[in-house]
């Protein structure tokens, strides 16, 4: 099914268990395989395997101070990301976007819910969030919507398949932030 995102924009909603499958579904499809190559977020060049599994999303619905935000539009899942409360700052990911809506503004419409309820539900004063260091052109969409690099860096978890398989040795995270 071919979704032409119209005027109306995304419904938003807090995830329960039964959209669990379908997260893992479309974050999948976001970042690992063949059709991950349709969409500009694809981690296909440098990771194998899995990027999450029905367990852990799981975990993270179920998991208080959490909430996976999904974005919708005529009951089809279009978009996700994970939100968790950390006192003043609220860390951002799982950020996923059906590949053939990416660069249409869906993303946009996304991140701006999330830092929302970041900022009014939950009253964080700052967006947190993980991201691969080498993914430059990701990093400057985040650095356009006002996300700078921090320079802190945590190490890619090697030998952890839950996160996936790394076909180079040269991976790690960076932290990027923005005030809310």
């Amino acid at each position: 099914m071919n979704i032409v995102l119209d005027r109306v924009g995304l419904n938003f909603r807090s995830a329960s268990a039964a959209d669990v499958n379908a997260i893992v579904a479309l974050v999948e499809s976001a970042y690992r395989g063949d059709v991950s190559r349709k969409g500009w977020t694809t981690e296909a060049d440098f990771l194998d395997g899995q990027r999450t599994d029905p367990t852990g999303v799981a975990a993270i619905i179920a998991k208080p101070g959490n909430r996976v935000l999904l974005g919708e539009q005529g009951g089809e899942l279009l978009a996700c990301c994970h939100l968790e409360k950390l006192g003043e700052a609220c860390y951002f990911g799982m950020f996923s976007v059906r590949p053939t809506l990416q660069g249409g503004g869906v993303g946009k419409q996304m991140l701006a819910e999330g830092e929302r309820l970041a900022r009014t539900e939950w009253k964080c004063t700052k967006m947190e969030m993980t991201v691969i260091s080498i993914r430059n052109e990701l990093v400057a969409w985040y650095e356009r919507r006002g996300y700078h690099r921090t320079g802190v860096f945590k190490p890619f978890p090697y030998g952890d398949e839950r996160f996936g398989i790394p076909k180079r040795d040269d991976l790690r995270f960076e932290i990027l932030e923005k005030v809310l």
